[in-house]
């Protein structure tokens, strides 16, 4: 069983690479956001640990996660193949997560490490734009709708999330920059880092990343 990880800054590109590297490499793309609300709808033993935590407006706790991880890697065959885009975040979720995969005779082969100017960022965040009914992403430069404003799959309304505002922006790479950015000099010690340039285009940070493959 292998796994890779996905990380940068809000804004790198984590989720149109995971999605690449889902088409073509085979990769099961693991959102703990998503593995929380299966395990909650699901009502089982650690969903309802969740539930309670969520419910009461508490972070759930990094043994609940990796016990949801755990369950979930457990539905798939020895030979499957997992990314996890957005964990962990912290060094001792790293640390606990290598030791999940060891437990099971796993291994985390590759941790793509997405680079790109501050600046960068903040320009691509405060320009994206969501569609309020499916959830289509745009950006008004590189990536704008026929309409503007409008949603070109279904016509609903686009509007700036209230996380790609520019004040939240700042406090989100803060909070990477202190929280996440650890990681790389934790995965650097275990010598499987590749640092991709995601300050270009999503083909040229997809292609960096395939060429680690060959």
């Amino acid at each position: 069983m292998e796994a890779i990880i996905l990380l940068g800054g809000p804004g790198a590109g984590k989720g149109t690479l995971a999605d690449f590297l889902k088409t073509q490499k085979g990769y099961l793309h693991i959102s703990t956001g998503d593995m929380l609300r299966a395990a909650v709808k699901s009502g089982s033993e650690v969903g309802l640990e969740a539930k309670t935590c969520m419910e009461a407006g508490e972070l759930v706790s990094d043994a609940l996660i990796l016990k949801i991880i755990k369950n979930r890697v457990a539905q798939e065959p020895a030979e499957a193949k997992f990314m996890f885009d957005g964990f962990p975040r912290t060094l001792e979720q790293a640390e606990g997560l290598h030791s999940l995969f060891a437990e099971i005779g796993g291994t985390i082969s590759h941790v793509f490490n997405l680079d790109a100017d501050r600046d960068i960022l903040i320009r691509r965040l405060a320009a994206r734009r969501t569609c309020r009914t499916c959830g289509a992403i745009y950006h008004v430069i590189n990536m704008p709708p026929k309409v503007e404003g409008i949603c070109d799959v279904d016509g609903g309304e686009l509007y700036q999330r209230p996380d790609d505002s520019e004040e939240t922006i700042l406090n989100r790479l803060e909070v990477y920059a202190k929280q996440t950015a650890p990681l790389i000099g934790y995965y650097r010690a275990r010598e499987i880092i590749h640092d991709l340039d995601a300050g270009g285009s999503a083909d040229n940070t997809d292609q960096q990343a395939l060429a680690i493959f060959v």
